[in-house]
């Protein structure tokens, strides 16, 4: 009950204190369990035409949010992905403002809500280019069927006060996206969609213009920050679910990621993962 402070919040301390020096919720009470452990940035951007120092977060509750980091004000929020269970997030408070679908199913009803529990991105790190403005991570375009539900404790199950029956797939669009976004608006500039299984791998952006990433079905790419366009690509042999990273030795750039299926889709036991190796490796490539 209530907005159970501070689930779901980006929490400011103090280092040599432990004094908490502010706090924003981004889903008060969260009754969806988007939680807020996706990684924030730390951007020295533009807004309104002067520039700022910020905190970034594309929260799994679907919309973007940039904060002054200096005192926690909230600057910008708006959806990156399909969102139904608010309307908007409102300047002035702060706060989501629920939307009709929110309200039914606070009333008993059995909705489809937008983003699912696996969020319009889930865990994996997003990335930023100061060079394009834009923030680069892989989104999904997923719902879930969601009705409030009377826990009851079985051994060995869940135990969530909702009526779990999974998420949903839309039969007709992509499961998700490479999306470079603008944090201001949530809007992208571009996306590329993922064929089948939506991709949870964070991304890496670097100086020279290229965004790096990896696909369930094992691929390591590259793309041109600005276009999407997809400029290279190596089958590593198993899922990749982590985080690309870059690195220097003797003035050579290289680029290294770790490849072994595993993640979420394993854990819902999705039937696309079947045909994925298992296995762990690390891969190491020069960037020339």
């Amino acid at each position: 009950k209530g907005d159970n402070l501070y689930i779901n919040s980006v929490v400011a301390f103090k280092p040599k204190t432990g004094e908490m020096q502010w706090h924003y919720q981004f889903s008060p009470n969260d009754p969806f369990d988007y939680d807020a452990t996706e990684v924030g940035m730390l951007v020295d951007m533009k807004v309104g035409g002067a520039m700022r120092k910020t905190l970034v977060q594309a929260n799994r509750n679907g919309f973007f949010y940039v904060l002054d980091r200096s005192n926690g004000k909230l600057l910008a929020a708006n959806p990156y992905v399909k969102v139904n269970w608010a309307d908007k997030i409102d300047l002035a408070t702060g706060r989501p403002v629920e939307s009709a679908v929110m309200k039914r199913i606070r009333a008993g009803a059995d909705e489809e809500v937008f983003p699912s529990v696996l969020g319009g991105k889930n865990w994996q790190p997003m990335s930023w280019n100061p060079s394009t403005g834009l923030a680069y991570a892989n989104t999904l375009n997923i719902s879930w069927p969601y009705q409030y539900a009377k826990p009851e404790y079985k051994r060995g199950e869940w135990y969530l006060g909702v009526n779990f029956r999974g998420v949903t797939m839309p039969k007709d669009q992509p499961h998700g996206f490479l999306s470079a976004m603008d944090p201001m608006t949530g809007k992208s500039k571009w996306q590329m969609a993922w064929p089948g299984q939506p991709s949870m791998a964070g991304t890496m952006s670097t100086a020279g213009g290229l965004v790096f990433t990896g696909a369930a079905t094992g691929e390591v790419m590259a793309i041109d920050a600005d276009t999407g366009k997809k400029l290279w690509e190596f089958q590593t042999g198993s899922g990749i679910i982590g985080l690309p990273v870059t690195w220097e030795h003797k003035g050579q750039q290289y680029v290294t990621i770790t490849s072994g299926s595993g993640g979420v889709w394993a854990l819902l036991g999705d039937e696309r993962m079947a045909k994925v190796p298992a296995g762990g490796s690390l891969w190491t490539f020069a960037v020339r």
